[in-house]
């Protein structure tokens, strides 16, 4: 592997040795490997059945439904991420290692909330409902990005040689 592919000695690590030792032995880790496909599918079929309404205008309640789901799997993933950053880091969220994912997560949670709001007290026609809903997936979609370039940076850095992880750490 060339060394372009490995962190920059300037980078601090993602993680201490205890960090990953944690990281490795919670079960929180476990949880956030399953559940983060699982949202994505669900986001992937929901972004389905919310395109095909707006395309034809037909099948609203699927949609509908489906953004609730993928709303529930996002508090669920949101929720037991704060668990996991507390079992790793010692702190509920904003963790430095993984602040500005937990801010866009907030944007995140905010517009998926404020979806469930408006379908709740009928505060939006259902295409503006959608439109809404479309807004929360695109800031979805570049968190999901951050969270796995993140996943990309710990496992160039976990193979990273000796060498540059003490430079890493200087």
């Amino acid at each position: 592997m060339s060394s372009s592919q490995h962190a920059s000695p300037d980078t601090p690590p993602l993680y201490t040795p205890e960090q990953r030792r944690r990281r490795d032995a919670t079960v929180w880790t476990t949880v956030q490997g399953v559940l983060a496909p699982l949202q994505f599918l669900a986001f992937l079929v929901s972004l389905g059945l919310v395109l095909n309404y707006l395309a034809t205008g037909e099948h609203y309640g699927l949609a509908a439904a489906s953004i609730v789901v993928k709303t529930l799997f996002l508090y669920a993933i949101m929720i037991t991420g704060a668990i996991w950053e507390k079992a790793v880091f010692g702190q509920y969220l904003l963790a430095p290692a993984f602040f500005w994912e937990d801010m866009v997560s907030f944007a995140v949670i905010a517009l998926h909330t404020a979806y469930l709001v408006a379908l709740a007290t009928g505060a939006l026609q259902p295409a503006a409902l959608m439109g809404l809903a479309l807004a929360a997936y695109a800031l979805y979609a570049l968190n999901a990005a951050q969270f796995l370039l993140k996943l990309r940076a710990a496992r160039l850095q976990a193979g990273a040689t000796p060498q540059m992880r003490e430079g890493a750490t200087a």
